[in-house]
């Protein structure tokens, strides 16, 4: 065995556990995000759908509220729509009604973020 040799002999152990820890991490922050995207990405879509449902002619906003809790339930998990509230606004002289669903940041493991997301949706209220 030459010189060289001797002297690397178990740095290829070392390299793919530094390596592997790196990639690991990576992977877990991409994971988190990608977790955190798509559940905003699905709350945006049942406020939305809750805001056009409490904005109908024969609705009221708090049924666009019961709405979006119902679509948070079948989608993610009902833990999502602890904090959901619908109000009728004016927007630019327009009546729309609004729902705001503020939930928990969704975590994997005891390390990620910690925070919530206040998502809301709007939609142009029906006149009667």
């Amino acid at each position: 065995m030459s010189r060289r040799s001797a002297a690397d002999a178990g740095s290829a152990i070392v390299d793919f556990v530094l390596v592997g820890a790196l990639t690991t991490v990576l992977f877990a922050g991409v994971l988190q995000l990608t977790l955190a995207l798509h559940v905003r990405a699905t709350l945006v879509d049942c406020a939305a759908e809750g805001a056009r449902y409490g904005a109908l002619a024969d609705r009221t906003p708090a049924d666009g509220a019961a709405r979006t809790r119902e679509l948070i339930a079948v989608s993610l998990s009902p833990r999502f729509a602890d904090d959901v509230v619908a109000e009728a606004v004016t927007l630019d002289g327009l009546p729309v009604v609004r729902v705001q669903v503020t939930a928990a940041l969704p975590v994997l493991g005891p390390l990620g973020p910690a925070g919530s997301l206040v998502v809301d949706g709007h939609a142009l209220e029906e006149p009667a």
